[in-house]
């Protein structure tokens, strides 16, 4: 890997550490017969995805404008950058199409943002 790369990956880990869950990896030795399978548990972070640590690198790298975050997503983009937005301090705003899930609706509003439900796309 490129030394730059290395530098990039280190920081970015430096930035979010503080805010995301580390989350278990689980061997599955029968899974696929004579491959080694490795999972990680990313059902197990905050807002039930990988995209937390996306979202907060972004966050914490940025000048965010005091106007706040704007999103649309109607998946786990969205809630992470509700939950991301919230843990942070800054206003957000979340623009979800009616289509969405309840799921993912809900996910928004626990973590503190009300969604803007739109009609089409």
């Amino acid at each position: 890997m490129n030394i730059a790369w290395q530098a990039e990956i280190a920081a970015a880990d430096h930035r979010i550490r503080p805010h995301i869950r580390r989350k278990p990896v689980m061997q599955v030795d029968d899974l696929v017969p004579e491959i080694p399978v490795a999972l990680k548990l990313e059902h197990l972070q905050h807002t039930g995805s990988f995209k937390a640590r996306g979202v907060f690198n972004s966050l914490l790298a940025a000048d965010v404008p005091k106007a706040g975050i704007v999103a649309a997503s109607g998946g786990n983009h969205g809630a992470a950058v509700a939950y991301a937005a919230k843990s942070l301090g800054h206003e957000c705003r979340i623009f979800i199409p009616k289509t969405a899930s309840l799921a993912k609706i809900e996910m928004t509003r626990r973590s503190g943002v009300e969604p803007i439900i739109i009609d089409g796309v």
